[in-house]
């Protein structure tokens, strides 16, 4: 005789069994006015090119864009509000998870140099490090000047002196 406390278990991982096959079944993307399905012969043959996927660059780490309140949001005891809160929203946008390094830049000015070198000596020009990052006044950073960009005991080291702004 078999047991009735096993047959419960046995009719629920059939179900199982069955909902899990169901669902990892082929989609096919259909249409939401007419219930065709798209890219397929026998219901017109109607093609829709499938979304490019955008493939994420070696080392890059996304980074999700959001809205946050920039300016004062809380009360100001001295009663300054020159700082009017404002929404703002950011988008999305990938960051190289690890700083660029002296030699990775090296390798990106050697490749300017090559493309544009003999056409456009300013692109290397603007593209070049400002050494001149470490100058301050009453301290002694002569070596850095001169070798951190070239000197291979700083070959890993993060690369400075570099700015967005293209006419700097």
């Amino acid at each position: 005789m078999k047991n009735p406390i096993n047959m419960p278990f046995w009719l629920s991982a059939a179900m199982m069994l069955v909902l899990t096959i169901s669902a990892c079944s082929k989609k096919t993307e259909s249409s939401s006015a007419t219930g065709w399905n798209y890219n397929d012969p026998k219901w017109g043959g109607y093609e829709v090119a499938k979304k490019p996927e955008q493939k994420t660059g070696p080392g890059l780490v996304l980074v999700p864009g959001g809205t946050f309140t920039m300016g004062n949001v809380e009360d100001d005891v001295m009663y300054e509000y020159n700082n009017i809160p404002r929404r703002v929203t950011v988008s999305s946008f990938y960051m190289d998870e690890t700083e660029v390094t002296n030699l990775h830049y090296r390798e990106y000015l050697f490749w300017l140099e090559r493309i544009f070198g003999e056409s456009y000596p300013e692109v290397l020009k603007k593209a070049t490090p400002d050494t001149l990052v470490w100058a301050e006044e009453l301290a002694y950073n002569d070596p850095f000047l001169r070798y951190y960009l070239r000197h291979p005991g700083y070959n890993d080291y993060p690369v400075v002196g570099v700015s967005w702004n293209p006419s700097q």
